[in-house]
């Protein structure tokens, strides 16, 4: 009987080295090809409409001279799309933007209808991601007495989620009368959206020292579901004052773990938002899109309307928005703020 030879386990360092050197150009190639494409088809479409030209200025036909001016118009309208797109798709990225992201949704004023608010906005996102083949996890949850959630926190796993995501956070403000209004009274209710990008251990350095860490019981449904052992943990960034918890998870240690992973994210957040204050002061753009406190977008049920204010894009069919069709919506988002961008980058 031949004995099967074990499987080799490659571990030279040139070797890995050049494999992760494939896998980063295997990316750099899957970002430049489309450019590279849509630059030809700008070629041609330029090509295509001087030959128009000149056989139009050799035209003595009538007929043939409507038909090459079209012809000419045509091309000439469609090159000058492709180059404003072109010209978008060469605006640098955000090397963030391929990374993870962490969505924390908090009630903002409205009571019930605000915590309400909050679940429907966790389902429209989870679901989005569902759509685009990512992966959810809830890592901490504050439920409401009456349904939905006072806080929740989870992160999306996929390749480009940060980058999609982004420009969800702030406010977001819904109009609707709730079922509970006896009066059909509309009420208005706000949710506060925060986008965080993953980080790896590598991105940011914590000195243990600086951490203090709190176990607690963790609440539960009660019965045999009862936590018995303090498995929840808050852990507190003690020169900063931020802190992240996480009480999701059975055992303590899973529980830690998840919470510095938030805590980390936080942490970087802030210093990216610190460096962009020295950069660019005069350029506030990116840091408002994540500011809090600034209303961005309102779901409007009676008109069954949707209007992003930043951008003024209005759709309607808000079921099918929250049941996560928001493609148009992230689309015209990103568009809006790559202009942005080429807009200042040109007049630099």
């Amino acid at each position: 009987m031949t004995r099967k030879s074990s499987p080799t386990i490659i571990c030279d360092p040139q070797v890995i080295a050049n494999h992760n050197l494939f896998r980063k150009l295997s990316q750099r190639y899957a970002e430049i090809a489309p450019v590279v494409e849509k630059y030809q088809e700008y070629q041609q479409l330029v090509t295509d409409a001087n030959e128009a030209r000149q056989m139009l200025e050799d035209a003595e036909d009538e007929q043939m001279h409507e038909f090459l001016q079209s012809e000419y118009e045509e091309a000439a309208s469609a090159a000058e799309q492709v180059h404003q797109q072109l010209l978008l798709d060469l605006v640098p990225k955000d090397p963030h933007d391929r990374k993870n992201a962490i969505v924390e949704i908090r009630a903002g004023t409205g009571g019930d209808e605000a915590a309400l608010f909050v679940g429907d906005l966790f389902d429209m996102y989870r679901r989005f991601a569902e759509l685009q083949g990512w992966q959810t996890e809830v890592l901490q949850q504050n439920p409401a007495g009456m349904g939905g959630f006072k806080e929740i926190i989870f992160d999306v796993k996929g390749t480009g989620a940060y980058g999609i995501l982004k420009h969800e956070s702030g406010v977001h403000r819904v109009q609707r009368v709730p079922e509970t209004e006896s009066q059909g009274r509309i009420h208005t209710s706000a949710a506060t959206v925060a986008v965080l990008r993953e980080v790896e251990d590598i991105d940011i350095e914590i000195d243990a020292s600086d951490l203090n860490v709190e176990v607690f019981r963790a609440g539960g449904p009660g019965g045999q579901h009862m936590q018995k052992n303090e498995t929840a943990v808050r852990i507190t960034h003690q020169p900063t004052g931020i802190s992240a918890a996480c009480s999701d998870q059975r055992s303590q240690r899973q529980n830690r773990e998840r919470a510095l992973r938030v805590l980390r994210s936080k942490l970087y957040e802030r210093e990216q938002q610190r460096q962009d204050e020295q950069r660019a002061q005069q350029r506030r753009q990116q840091v408002r899109s994540g500011d809090r406190s600034e209303k961005i977008r309102t779901y409007n049920f009676p008109q069954d309307r949707l209007t992003d204010h930043r951008i003024g894009l209005t759709m309607h069919n808000l079921p099918a928005i929250l049941n996560g069709e928001i493609d148009e919506l992230v689309t015209a988002l990103q568009q809006y703020y790559r202009q942005q961008q080429l807009t200042e980058l040109t007049e630099d």
